[in-house]
């Protein structure tokens, strides 16, 4: 009997601590891809496990019309880190449902049905949410999928100007996009889309579910593009890689929500572990060190490496390499020859997303690796 894997890889992993994986074998690997961004404090840091250890032993869980503090205070954390005004929170358990919550309470808060995307974007693999996404290959034996979405092309301000209008519930998109290969938004683009999202009584709905909580060098993209969304999507490393997602609104939109709920809304054990997250990247200022250390790893790889890749792209602890042969190759190699762990953003695209506690030593290792591998 065999479970059902999206693409297993050849090393099992035993243990994780900080920024170090370790495998059945006794191999240990330093870890620049923290499974997608799931882990911006680290493996099993203390503080998270000892919130959700202790919550454990107390209440497991209770569903989430009863009040229960661990769930309050991350209510009130979440609405205090948010950018702005969108302070009403929303919790549930995936990125994919996170989004699929912003479409309905766009589409409840507006009475409309047009959802604009963007191509090369990424929402979630849900019925609402895949229909947002903009890869054929995710979509394919699952059609048809939610109606009313279109696509446009992403960071073209003309075209996002065209498409809203009176009869749009909201546009999505990623103010710097992870799957479709470490593309960043411009902030004059982000702010023509405030534009035109205000002028039309739209929904802007940003998917920072790989973005926040500090990757780019800000806890949420918007705040370092100036712009406050109606809706910002969370999920990933919200509670170090419990399953947790929060979808954060604008009143406007929270108070026409409509009947929606979740059995499984901001869990006891899930809550502890995210106020614990929450608490270590504010204290440990881990926003600014992604910043910092950020810079450092795409300027030693712009320096170093040269002509050897394409391009260096992303911003923080978001980077994306473009080389010139195929991704899964490379990381191949990276994993066998040089205990290093990342992940592919297309098939030429390396996507570097270290835990936010990662030093520069770290760097040096990862940056000389890639010297001899790219080369």
């Amino acid at each position: 009997m065999s479970g059902f894997v999206f693409s297993e890889k050849p090393i099992e992993i035993a243990a994780g601590d900080g920024v170090h994986l370790t495998d059945t074998n006794g191999n240990e690997y330093l870890d620049f891809g923290a499974s997608y961004a799931c882990t911006p404090v680290g493996h099993c840091h203390p503080e998270v496990v000892d919130a959700a250890t202790s919550q454990l032993e107390e209440l497991m869980y209770v569903q989430a019309s009863y009040p229960h503090a661990a769930r309050t205070a991350l209510y009130e954390q979440l609405s205090a880190a948010a950018p702005g005004d969108v302070d009403d929170v929303w919790l549930c358990n995936s990125g994919t449902e996170a989004n699929e919550a912003a479409l309905k309470f766009a589409r409840h808060a507006t009475g409309r049905e047009r959802i604009v995307a963007t191509t090369q974007g990424f929402h979630g693999r849900t019925m609402g949410a895949l229909a947002t996404t903009w890869k054929a290959k995710y979509k394919q034996g699952f059609e048809p999928l939610a109606g009313g979405v279109e696509f446009v092309e992403y960071g073209d301000e003309e075209a996002i100007r065209e498409a809203v209008d009176e009869e749009t519930a909201a546009v999505i998109l990623e103010p710097l996009q992870g799957e479709g290969g470490i593309n960043p938004a411009s902030t004059d683009y982000l702010h023509a889309v405030r534009e035109a999202t205000e002028e039309a009584g739209a929904a802007m709905v940003l998917d920072e579910i790989q973005t926040g909580l500090g990757r780019t060098g800000s806890m949420w993209a918007a705040e370092r593009h100036g712009v406050t969304p109606d809706v910002l999507t969370t999920a990933k490393g919200l509670a170090s890689g419990l399953p947790m997602g929060a979808t954060l609104c604008r009143d406007w939109i929270a108070r026409d929500s409509g009947d929606h709920g979740s059995t499984f809304s901001g869990g006891p054990v899930v809550s502890a572990a995210a106020g614990a997250t929450l608490d270590v990247i504010e204290r440990e200022g881990l926003a600014d060190h992604a910043a910092e250390i950020g810079s450092y790893l795409r300027s030693e790889i712009e320096t170093r490496l040269g002509d050897d890749v394409r391009e260096v792209r992303g911003e923080g602890l978001m980077v994306g390499i473009e080389v010139k042969r195929g991704s899964n190759r490379l990381l191949r190699e990276f994993a066998i020859d040089h205990g290093i762990l990342a992940l592919p953003a297309g098939r030429t695209v390396l996507r570097l997303l270290p835990p936010l506690t990662v030093e520069r030593e770290h760097v040096d290792t990862v940056v000389d690796a890639l010297e001899e591998v790219v080369a």
